[in-house]
């Protein structure tokens, strides 16, 4: 008899799904387990994020040698790029539908986001750098390595990447679909999810097929660029974005999003540069969703608004998110800031945008990882790969 082996896809719907109906009538203390294994598994994610980072970005510019500054800077202009697309499709779409859907004064104080299940213990493991320190790091070693004609260091290097991918292989990927059902298991228990989407559902719905489209977007432009089935594509990122769905971390599904996109037939050496630096650089899902719930809330508190302030805010949010991936929900504390000083967004309109950018922080940022896979097929086409591999 041969064994069945589910694919992580399989494995990852199963987690979700079992998250959602065992949480309705597991008992508190059952429950506290496994929010006590992701407390510890998500310390040891926020370990490795930078880890991973250093030890995939550095060996991928080293490797692709003295074009590691012209491949960065493409990249970094198309993730940007992509960025502010899905912001300005979502402001229009935004004030062309929510006038007509969102009465002026709704209330929404009484929405509130409970602190959920507390774990019975917890162990901290503090990373060794932020994730900008890492990914800054990454840069200069790596671009310094690639003008080395020296080989030593490269070898240490490759070597620390090795190590990387068996914890990433070994470790994080089996652990994942446990930590995703745990994650869904305590915020069905907790019913906070069920009180905040009953809330914004009309809302929720438009953002989610602007997230949608977008990805519908990027992908169609991957496939004219590359010549291949854009539907197709998309469909080999499901898991990237299925593990997202759980993680709400875009640098915590990088060992997923790095799997697939090779998959993709993408260069493993452009898929370890792109994805990694993407993760951390690319925000079309959290743009979108920000500006959405942004021009939703001033709608319903009847603030005034027009294109060119969100122009600005949409420019500036692409810039003041970029070392939010690392933290699940970060990038809406990391847009507070803009909220307050380009929106005059107060204190209670902040609370009211955290409750409304939470219900979907997975969706988000399952579109920012999808979209990553994109961006690393447009980046491999339009690199001269016989140039790169030698």
């Amino acid at each position: 008899m041969k064994k069945i082996r589910l694919g992580l896809l399989s494995r990852i719907v199963i987690a979700i799904l079992l998250g959602i109906i065992l949480g309705n009538f597991l008992p508190t203390p059952l429950v506290r387990v496994f929010v006590t294994f992701n407390s510890i598994f998500s310390e040891f994610l926020n370990f490795s994020i930078p880890l991973i980072i250093l030890g995939l970005v550095t060996v991928a510019i080293a490797d692709i040698g003295n074009k590691a500054g012209k491949l960065l800077l493409i990249t970094v202009l198309i993730a940007y790029g992509a960025t502010l697309l899905s912001g300005f499709i979502s402001y229009f779409t935004g004030a062309a539908l929510f006038p007509s859907m969102i009465e002026p004064g709704t209330s929404l104080g009484e929405v509130t986001n409970s602190d959920g299940l507390l774990p019975y213990f917890s162990v901290g493991i503090p990373p060794l750098m932020n994730v900008m320190t890492a990914l800054v790091f990454a840069f200069t070693l790596g671009l310094g390595l690639a003008n080395l004609n020296s080989t030593s260091l490269k070898n240490v290097t490759r070597d620390f990447r090795d190590i990387i991918v068996m914890v990433i292989e070994k470790v994080i990927i089996p652990l994942l679909p446990i930590y995703i059902f745990g994650i869904f298991l305590g915020m069905t228990h907790s019913g906070q999810v069920y009180s905040i989407l009953l809330v914004f559902i009309k809302i929720i719905g438009i953002i989610f097929g602007i997230h949608v489209f977008v990805l519908l977007l990027q992908y169609s432009i991957a496939g004219a660029i590359t010549r291949r089935n854009p539907l197709k594509l998309l469909l080999k990122m499901l898991p990237a974005y299925f593990t997202a769905l759980g993680t709400q971390s875009s640098a915590a599904t990088i060992p997923v999003t790095l799997e697939q996109t090779i998959k993709n037939n993408v260069s493993p050496q452009i898929a370890g540069f792109v994805i990694p630096l993407c993760a951390t650089i690319h925000l079309s899902g959290s743009t979108l969703k920000i500006v959405a719930c942004a021009l939703a809330l001033m709608i319903m508190q009847g603030m005034p608004y027009d294109f060119p302030m969100f122009a600005g805010f949409i420019f500036l949010l692409g810039i003041t998110m970029v070392a939010a991936p690392g933290v699940p929900g970060g990038a809406i504390m990391a847009s507070l800031g803009v909220l307050q000083s380009v929106l005059g967004f107060d204190e209670s309109a902040q609370a009211l945008m955290i409750a409304l950018y939470i219900a979907m922080d997975s969706f988000g940022t399952a579109c920012n990882v999808t979209g990553d896979g994109a961006i690393a097929l447009i980046i491999d086409k339009i690199t001269d790969k016989d140039s790169i591999k030698k």
